[in-house]
């Protein structure tokens, strides 16, 4: 029970720091108020309403707990306000969007596991569930999308949730198997932005 409690929470905050993602989004482009929460709540709900009905689960999951809409709305209105105070709004946004693809691949990773065990199905969640909130937010802004950037992303999520897959595997208590696989994801995520990692490009 405790744990099912700390996996809300984590997911709660997930869609809080997406959703707070995509407020800086729209301050980067200087947008009003309602601008901010259509793209807080886009980025932080966008990813794990197509895992939802990619899975054909019976109701949405922001849908059957409003809770999750109502943090991304807060998150995105009080990131209105406090936008100004960041020194920078891009930097901000990219550690944001890193910690957000984090928790979302693992917690996805995790979920889908209890509707399909392949391991491949699941880690396909977890890349969708990270990225298509703001592969949104991205399209509706008219810039490239984040996922399309040479810098590592898709890859720390994939390996994030192929962490927490063998962890799990392991019989790693799921707590134990989930941090870790946050831990990995944005670790790798972290050291791109860092390092400016990339993989090597196709060459003609």
């Amino acid at each position: 029970m405790l744990f099912e409690s700390t996996l809300y929470f984590a997911g709660l905050i997930g869609c809080a720091v997406f959703a707070i993602s995509g407020g800086l989004a729209a301050a980067e482009k200087r947008q009003d108020i309602m601008s901010f929460i259509l793209l807080g709540v886009v980025t932080g709900l966008g990813g794990g309403t197509v895992r939802d009905l990619v899975l054909n689960k019976p109701a949405i999951f922001w849908l059957a707990e409003p809770l999750y809409l109502y943090v991304c709305v807060a998150a995105a209105a009080l990131t209105y306000f406090l936008a100004p105070i960041l020194a920078s709004k891009h930097r901000a946004l990219i550690w944001m969007d890193a910690a957000g693809m984090a928790l979302f691949s693992v917690t996805a990773a995790h979920s889908t596991l209890q509707w399909h065990d392949a391991w491949l199905v699941a880690m396909a969640m977890a890349m969708i569930t990270a990225s298509f909130g703001g592969v949104m937010r991205d399209v509706l802004l008219d810039q490239m999308p984040v996922i399309l950037e040479p810098e590592i992303y898709v890859s720390a999520s994939l390996l994030g949730a192929l962490t927490y897959l063998i962890a799990n595997a392991m019989a790693l208590p799921t707590h134990w198997a989930i941090a870790i696989g946050v831990l990995a994801a944005f670790s790798l995520r972290g050291a791109a932005i860092i390092w400016d990692l990339r993989l090597p490009k196709y060459k003609d």
